[in-house]
């Protein structure tokens, strides 16, 4: 007989797969999960024989970092999926499988990190047509932006271009070919100009891998570049998970992503914390799977608390309220 936890991961997975999906019958319905978030990937396996969907479950081993590739099996599987669903414990969002698979014409979640904690409350119950619109809102301003600048109080201030960039709306509701996102969804996201970022980072809430901050990360970016990480063990620890990918590239400004989920809670998981609406988001490794040059194997995201955003000179964000 089924535990209450796993009904209510069934449930939930069976309402993503219709409502975030529109999961249709006989559809190649791929589920790629590792032996962290089994429970959630096979729930979905679950869901995807109750929507009639030709269900398939691969489990990996777990890989070592956000942004390593999965094994090539997978990667085909992968690419030959019609709708399919990633629950892992690291990221497999910014990898060159996600990226053909999109390509592809698969579409589909990624969901790293996802606990079943996260699938009771939070971001994953927001209203997504709520969310779809905020990204929107936001979404079309960076469309026409040239030049970002964001400060905070806690220290931020750098400057990036993203003139001619693709802005990517991660709305939660996936139902075209091609279509990708995150689960629980709601940000707006960019790859700003390879180059062009400058000044300081000072991140107040969450790393990828690291989890709340209990001090500030100060990141000093030059061309570009981070060029040091400094502000206690959490800092240190930031640093060493891009220093043993041996690349220069993992240090690169990758992503300035904008948090639209009204429902979003900072918990130290980044797949929520990046969403969470009202806070602004960098990362630095990989861009080269939304419309960036870089390919770095690692892709890792800080958040900034309550920060002031500019798009060629006009306030958006103020101290972490929209102004627009």
């Amino acid at each position: 007989m089924a535990t209450a936890q796993e009904k209510l991961l069934l449930r939930t997975a069976e309402s993503i797969l219709k409502t975030s999906l529109a999961a249709q019958p006989g559809e190649k319905f791929l589920t790629i999960t590792d032996l962290e978030t089994y429970p959630i990937g096979h729930a979905f396996f679950e869901a995807g024989l109750k929507v009639g969907a030709e269900s398939i479950l691969t489990v990996m081993k777990e890989r070592t970092r956000h942004g390593e590739e999965p094994p090539p099996p997978v990667a085909k599987a992968w690419e030959s999926s019609d709708i399919y669903i990633v629950p892992t414990k690291y990221s497999l969002t910014h990898t060159q499988a996600r990226k053909a698979a999109t390509q592809a014409g698969a579409r589909g979640a990624t969901m790293p990190t996802i606990t079943p904690a996260m699938f009771k409350a939070g971001a994953i119950t927001a209203d997504y047509s709520i969310v779809s619109n905020l990204c929107e809102k936001i979404g079309a301003l960076m469309d026409e932006a040239s030049n970002v600048h964001v400060t905070s109080k806690a220290g931020t201030d750098i400057t990036m271009s993203i003139q001619g960039r693709l802005v990517e709306r991660d709305t939660g509701l996936l139902l075209k070919k091609g279509d990708f996102g995150n689960l629980p969804a709601g940000e707006v996201y960019t790859a700003p100009v390879e180059g062009t970022a400058e000044g300081t980072l000072v991140f107040d809430g969450a790393i990828a891998s690291v989890g709340i901050l209990k001090k500030p990360v100060t990141v000093a970016v030059k061309e570009g570049f981070a060029t040091s990480i400094t502000g206690g063990p959490q800092a240190s620890k930031f640093d060493a998970l891009l220093a043993e990918v041996r690349k220069k590239e993992a240090y690169n400004v990758a992503e300035l992503g904008v948090g639209c989920n009204p429902k979003g809670r900072l918990i130290g998981i980044i797949l929520e914390d990046e969403k969470v609406y009202g806070t602004v988001h960098v990362a630095l490794g990989d861009n080269s799977t939304f419309g960036g040059n870089v390919q770095a194997g690692v892709h890792l995201d800080g958040i900034m608390l309550k920060p002031t955003m500019f798009l060629d000179g006009k306030i958006v964000i103020k101290d972490g309220v929209w102004t627009i």
